[in-house]
């Protein structure tokens, strides 16, 4: 049982919480109808990124071997063989495929839709240079989406983007510390890192931090934020913002962190109390608890 826990990686479900995103800003939250498709939302892609991790590494199993903590991995190690692996990944399927059916058909359509790009990540996309990153971001930006769909509720666009960009950061920092860790095994750990360098990725970080605070400065002042919310004060969350983006820069560049984002938020105790004001902020200030 250990084993399995392993690989489904539960401690990776907190990216889920990206589904949470809509019903928080549309001042659902409280509402319990809404909270509760929500919660549903969550499950089902808990269920399918657990799925797509088992397939995953059964794709990646031998490239495993040869990285200094992936080989600990239970495929990769020959502790779950590939036939234990597909079954438990069926299962997965089965239980997400079950809850479905108490959301609407949009929802239903962006969760296939996260299933295919998955897929193609994981038998094409993670080896073409950039795409790689993109397929990654995707996620994330369908969960947003996805988060949206089974509340019927409209998102900004200046949220959707920076959802974005904020995907793009993660994947970028990811690549990155893989590539310090792969070091001269890069061939053999993952392919495309041949195609990456550290000034080429730093590069792509800078653009993508800059795009995370931009486009969340610009929603918390757009016009449409402030006739929802009523009020201007949602502005006040932005130095969370600019300080959860740096210190992440700080824990992957100067600590080699980086490859592993749940991890980060999990354990730095800096960025989980960035994370706590930052939502106990917004909270009061859009619900106007005070």
């Amino acid at each position: 049982m250990k084993e399995i826990l392993k690989l489904i990686r539960i401690p990776q479900w907190i990216k889920n919480f990206f589904v949470f995103i809509p019903v928080v800003y549309s001042r659902n939250l409280f509402h319990p109808e809404f909270l509760l498709k929500s919660v549903t939302a969550f499950i089902i892609f808990c269920f399918l990124s657990s799925a797509m991790y088992v397939i995953n590494d059964m794709f990646d199993a031998e490239a495993d071997r040869h990285h200094p903590i992936k080989k600990n991995r239970p495929i990769a190690s020959g502790k779950i063989s590939n036939i234990k692996g597909m079954l438990i990944a069926v299962i997965l399927f089965a239980f997400a495929f079950g809850l479905s059916i108490f959301t609407n058909n949009s929802f239903k359509l962006f969760a296939a839709i996260y299933l295919a790009i998955n897929i193609f990540y994981s038998m094409k996309l993670k080896h073409i240079v950039l795409l790689d990153i993109f397929s990654i971001a995707a996620g994330f930006m369908i969960r947003v989406t996805a988060g949206a769909l089974v509340i019927s509720v409209e998102i900004s666009s200046w949220l959707i983007l920076t959802t974005m960009f904020l995907s793009l950061f993660l994947a970028v920092m990811k690549r990155r510390s893989e590539l310090f860790v792969a070091g001269e095994e890069q061939s053999s750990t993952r392919k495309v890192l041949e195609q990456y360098s550290i000034n080429f990725i730093d590069q792509m970080a800078t653009i993508a931090a800059a795009g995370v605070i931009v486009s969340y400065a610009l929603y918390t002042v757009s016009q449409r934020t402030v006739t929802v919310f009523q009020t201007e004060h949602l502005i006040y969350t932005t130095p969370f913002v600019v300080y959860g983006i740096f210190r992440y820069m700080y824990l992957v560049i100067n600590h080699n962190k980086g490859e592993n984002t749940t991890e980060i938020m999990a354990t730095d105790i800096s960025m989980i109390m960035n994370i706590i004001l930052y939502s106990l902020t917004t909270v009061i200030i859009v619900y106007k608890l005070v």
